[in-house]
């Protein structure tokens, strides 16, 4: 086995695939990026066993076909140090690869292509394409929701739902709800709900670049994978079945804030500064035409900031944890947000001014 390539054209492709390659684990194996060579083609696949990226590249010049197994990071690092514009040559010399550029030489350690785990062959159930703009917006508007190592495992992960002309991601850490909703044209879906992991949403978020480009999705029993010009991602899905959603919208809200989003997001920021550490509580106090925001902390530090708001209305008070409150301000696109209330003890409804495609759910804190 032995090809021949240019640094920027190797580069890119082994930096996509290193993202699901795990360096911490217990078989060695699974710390090393599979390089084949097959019909003018260089394919390389990196996975953890939850997820798998595969990427490819047309090869010029002599190669000779094989596969083959080497450290994803140290070649990477290799390949990362060489000066653009420098031609890299791959060959197999015994049980070792050997890496030539310029006058540099490496000669890296590998175990076989045939211990390689590989995901199952699997049917696709429901399929559909997208541009990666509107795949992006649906999963940076929800995916900051998800809980980090809840107990309830169905909850580390992101929900993607089809529907008739529908397609939704909501996720949830049990405190907040982010839900996004693209209007799908094409075709009517099959309805399907499917729980993406944690590690899987991120690594598609990773992914998914500036540049408007197709991205075709297959939902399988068990597996969720995705393709593009430059890579096939495939990743497990969560056994579980998500909370229903729709239980938690709020229905009831009387009070309508609507506020310059710009001028929110700075007022929290800056009250979060001395806000409790490690329960991040604020306290808002509704008045018509303005909102008064105040937080304190064990060191008997306060922070208060008014806000001009669009409100005719009863007074109201209520707490909300302050990091939720900025991280949905950060999600939302519009120069003016709405916020939907009803009393103290019920949940904030948070959206686009005048766009209900997103919505974001925040329970109450007591202060």
């Amino acid at each position: 086995m032995k090809f021949t390539i240019s640094r920027e054209n190797f580069l890119q492709p082994l930096q996509l695939v290193s993202g699901a390659v795990e360096r911490r684990h217990t078989l060695p194996i699974l710390s090393n990026v599979l390089i084949k060579v097959s019909e003018d083609a260089l394919w390389l696949t990196g996975t953890d066993l939850e997820v798998e990226l595969i990427s490819s590249m047309h090869l010029e010049g002599d190669y000779e076909e094989g596969e083959i197994t080497v450290p994803a990071k140290k070649l990477f690092d290799i390949c990362r140090g060489i000066a653009d514009g420098t031609d890299i040559h791959f060959s197999l010399d015994g049980n070792k690869a050997l890496v030539r550029a310029g006058r540099g030489r490496y000669t890296l350690s590998t175990l076989s292509a045939n211990d390689y785990p590989n995901l199952e062959d699997w049917e696709g159930e429901v399929e559909f394409e997208v541009p990666s703009s509107d795949l992006k917006r649906l999963i940076n508007s929800t995916h900051f929701s998800m809980a980090q190592q809840d107990v309830r495992y169905y909850l580390n992960g992101m929900s993607l739902e089809t529907e008739d002309n529908i397609i939704r991601t909501v996720a949830t850490d049990g405190h907040r709800l982010a839900l996004c909703r693209l209007d799908y044209s094409e075709t009517s879906l099959p309805s399907r709900q499917v729980i993406i992991p944690r590690k899987g949403v991120l690594e598609i978020s990773r992914l998914i670049g500036d540049e408007e480009r197709s991205i075709k999705v297959q939902i399988g029993a068990n597996h969720i994978r995705m393709f593009s010009n430059e890579f096939i991602f495939t990743s497990k899905l969560v056994d579980g079945r998500f909370p229903d959603y729709r239980r938690v919208l709020p229905r009831d809200g009387d009070k309508t804030i609507i506020a310059s989003k710009a001028v929110l997001k700075d007022a929290f920021t800056r009250a979060a500064i001395l806000s409790n550490e490690k329960f991040r509580g604020v306290r808002l106090n509704l008045a018509s035409g303005e909102l008064k925001i105040t937080a304190n902390n064990p060191e008997q530090e306060e922070a208060e900031e008014i806000v001009d708001v669009n409100y005719e209305g009863d007074d109201l008070e209520i707490g909300f944890n302050v990091a939720y409150l900025i991280d949905v301000l950060n999600a939302l696109t519009t120069e003016e947000v709405q916020i939907l209330l009803s009393d103290s003890n019920s949940s904030a409804l948070i959206q686009n001014s005048g766009d209900d495609s997103a919505l974001y759910v925040i329970m109450p804190m007591r202060l």
